[in-house]
Order: structure tokens, then C-alpha cells, then sequence
């Protein structure tokens, strides 16, 4: 049975006597870039806000963190770690990591002549960050930059 997210946070904050959740609606369209070549010979990016962070990188925060983690792709599963100010959705990717943040098969379908290349780094952040002014002015251009950096073609979202 589908969950009607949008609708279930708007009941919920009602329930608590909160004000109506302001969820975010952009002003403008986003900017479109058309398609130039196939997926076998695009490299690839991917941003997870699953709070991911490597063995040896520092955890996120719990309120507002806007930092980003760039990850080394060949980042074996075993030393990935979560982060994040929602603990309790954390449990499944404890247990498997490749459902919020998929490098194994990323790293499949390269193989598997699917995917061109994959970057050499992917990205996470941690997604609970309530501010859309913070949102749109640190974490956006943060990861716009690192996409940048590491010449992306096509990227990958993975919303937790």
C-alpha cells in the first residue's frame, strides 16, 4: 500500500498542534540540460541524503548539519556508516547499506557495460536539514561544485 507522505507529515504536525509543514515549492522551473550520450559512456555521480559517511570521516550532526561527504566509490559496504537526525530510519541501512546508498550496484552496472563510468567519489548528505534557505544556499551549490569538480554527466538521487 503507497504512503501518502506529503499528506501523512501535514495530518501529523496538525495532530501536534504545530504549524502546517512549509514544504518547499521553487519559484522557478530547474535548468534542464537534454541528454547528449548514452548511459554506457556517461560517468556517473550519486548524492544519497541517508547521512552516509565513510570509516574515518566525521558523522553528521543531528540539527541542520548542511555538510556533504564525499566517498571514495570503491568504498567496500563494511565501512560505510549512517548518521542522521531520523535514527529510527537507519535500521535497514545498517543492516544493508545498498538500499540507501547503492555503490555495489553502481559498481555492477559499470561492469555490466550499463553505466559508463562511475565517479571516482559519490556524495551524502544528511537529508533532515529544515532550513530551505540553508538547503538552496550551502548544500546545493556544495554538491553542484563537487559534481562540477569531478566532470558528472548524469547523477543519481537517492532520497531517503
Amino acid at each position: 500500500m503507497a504512503v501518502q507522505y506529503m499528506q501523512a507529515i501535514a495530518a501529523r504536525y496538525l495532530s501536534l498542534g504545530y504549524t502546517p509543514y512549509r514544504w518547499f515549492s521553487a519559484q522557478t522551473p530547474p535548468p534542464w540540460s537534454p541528454v547528449t550520450k548514452p548511459l554506457a559512456e556517461m560517468t556517473l555521480g550519486m548524492l544519497s541524503t541517508s547521512g552516509a559517511y565513510a570509516l574515518g570521516q566525521c558523522a553528521y550532526h543531528y540539527k541542520d548539519d548542511t555538510s556533504i561527504r564525499e566517498i571514495a566509490s570503491d568504498t567496500p559496504d563494511a565501512a560505510l556508516r549512517f548518521s542522521h537526525i531520523t535514527e529510527n530510519y537507519l535500521v535497514d541501512a545498517r543492516l544493508d547499506p545498498s538500499c540507501v546508498f547503492p555503490l555495489e550496484t553502481l559498481r555492477r552496472l559499470v561492469r555490466a557495460g550499463v553505466v559508463g563510468r562511475l565517479a571516482s567519489h559519490v556524495l551524502s548528505c544528511m537529508g533532515g536539514v529544515y532550513s530551505q534557505r540553508r538547503v538552496r544556499e550551502e548544500v546545493a551549490p556544495a554538491v553542484l561544485t563537487a559534481f562540477q569538480r569531478r566532470h558528472i554527466d548524469a547523477a543519481l538521487l537517492v532520497a531517503m
